[in-house]
């Protein structure tokens, strides 16, 4: 239930201007008066001159630009970086981030950390790829926030033959083939080692999953949020965010996730669960020139 699916062809990038009604916050966030000033140590920036940076162009808030901030904080330790673009190593994740809006400096370097026949998808401060660049999917998605969330009054109760069970590396055959099916959005073979990823097992067969993605200082997103399409309408998605959201707030975070927009039966079920709308943001999936 997130944006990012596998989309083939080159199609027409809107610019930013095209986008920029849809990008706005829609609703403000309990958090969006807290601007990001500071790197992963505590310091104070303003405009950010290397990967320890979180912030972007000014001083934002650092879900407006999360891939970055994460990259240059809490998952650095799975990141390739530069003092211009950064990006998880491919193995782990497709997403790559700029520290600012990119210029055509910004677009060569994550050239080089994606490789000519690699895809970075990108979200946050990001405009229209260079010429020669290949878009393959350019879409528009929702960030949501789950501050309000609860997570402890709820009875999740599974039914004979269901399992909750914690997700790893015996598991990722499995894992990959779900999110195949399901298609929630990108997937690798080492996603399940950005952490928490819980499941549902139905007489021994993973049928649901949830797990975490990029962690901004601060914060973590709820991500591959999936079920199999035999098993959909049993509550397993709300079963696995909720334990997820666990996770996170155990280690003082606070969940967010992303959907796209047209996703009207995701987003429904978030705003049941109590998540909030906080802006609409600008998914965009591109190859480097070969």
């Amino acid at each position: 239930m997130e944006v990012g699916g596998d989309h083939h062809g080159v199609v027409r990038v809107p610019s930013v201007d095209d986008l920029r009604d849809e990008i706005e916050p829609a609703h403000p966030s309990p958090h969006d008066d807290e601007l990001v000033h500071r790197t992963h140590a505590g310091e104070r920036i303003g405009r950010p001159v290397a990967p320890s940076a979180a912030g972007s162009v000014g001083l934002v808030h650092v879900l407006d630009n999360p891939v970055w901030a994460a990259l240059a904080g809490p998952q650095q330790d799975l990141a390739l970086t530069g003092p211009l673009a950064a990006r998880f190593q491919p193995e782990v994740s497709r997403f790559g981030g700029f520290p600012e809006m990119p210029t055509a400096g910004h677009w060569i370097a994550m050239s080089a950390l994606v490789g000519p026949t690699g895809v970075v998808s990108i979200t946050g401060l990001v405009d229209d790829p260079p010429s020669g660049w290949t878009v393959v999917y350019d879409g528009v998605g929702v960030q949501m926030t789950g501050e309000a969330v609860d997570t402890e009054s709820h009875e999740d109760v599974l039914d004979s033959g269901d399992e909750l069970v914690d997700l790893g590396d015996d598991d990722v055959e499995e894992m990959v083939a779900l999110v195949a099916l399901a298609q929630p959005g990108p997937f690798e073979a080492r996603t399940f080692e950005l952490g928490g990823y819980v499941g549902v097992h139905h007489d021994g067969k993973l049928v649901a999953m949830a797990g975490q993605r990029m962690r901004p200082p601060g914060w973590c997103e709820i991500s591959a949020v999936a079920t199999h399409p035999e098993h959909r309408g049993r509550g397993f998605a709300g079963l696995l965010v909720r334990t997820v959201i666990r996770g996170i707030r155990a280690r003082g975070e606070t969940p967010f996730l992303h959907t796209s927009i047209d996703n009207t039966a995701a987003i429904r079920l978030y705003e049941n669960m109590g998540f909030s709308h906080r802006r609409r943001v600008r998914f965009l999936a591109t190859e480097p020139p070969s």
